[in-house]
């Protein structure tokens, strides 16, 4: 069947007008929101992908604590950042968190960093 003949089936029109009711109720609702609406959501957003990263962090630890079971995983802010490809601001706010949650801790050296795993 072509295109235009499974179109003239009602069921398709109904599926394609609540499909683009749904798109524009989208729309309309970014559009409409308060602007501290907006900042709750662009925050929710930092703190869910910072939440990401630091889990990335700790994956990584334990990735290397395999390979080399003996001994302690000790990690540079700027190797992280190069292995993760992420700025190193960003490393070191989820180094933070996660020093938080004492899943890290700092080593003697600065910017190194010694993971629990």
């Amino acid at each position: 069947m072509t295109f235009l003949m499974q179109m003239n089936n009602a069921t398709h029109w109904w599926t394609l007008l609540i499909a683009c009711a749904v798109g524009i109720g989208a729309t309309c609702r970014r559009y409409l929101e308060t602007e501290e609406t907006r900042i709750l959501r662009a925050q929710r957003k930092k703190e869910k992908q910072l939440r990401h990263l630091a889990d990335k962090i700790s994956s990584y630890g334990r990735k290397v604590h395999q390979r080399y079971p003996t001994g302690d995983v000790v990690v540079s802010e700027s190797d992280l950042a190069a292995q993760l490809h992420k700025p190193p601001d960003a490393i070191v706010r989820a180094l933070d968190l996660l020093l938080g949650e004492q899943k890290v801790q700092r080593a003697s050296l600065d910017t190194y960093w010694k993971l629990h795993v």
